[in-house]
């Protein structure tokens, strides 16, 4: 087996310290997001390109078209 050799430098690194002002908020309040259909455990967002809103429901595809396509994307 090889030798592996690790050298940590002795530079710090940049710190970067980030803190949000005031209370955090609710996702219902957001304007793009409609939960007037009343809030459940299970629930997820679906966007209606109808509405152009962000929908709570508990169907991933509502409506009367039931097809269902995930695609988890690239990394």
């Amino acid at each position: 087996m090889a030798d592996i050799k690790v050298r940590v430098g002795s530079n710090e690194g940049i710190k970067v310290v980030s803190s949000l002002a005031g209370q955090g908020g609710t996702l219902g309040a957001l304007g793009d997001i409609d939960v007037s259909g009343g809030l459940s455990n299970g629930m997820v967002l679906v966007y209606n390109s109808a509405s152009s809103k962000w929908e709570s429901t508990t169907e991933l595809t509502p409506g009367a078209t039931q097809n269902l396509n995930i695609n988890g994307g690239n990394w």
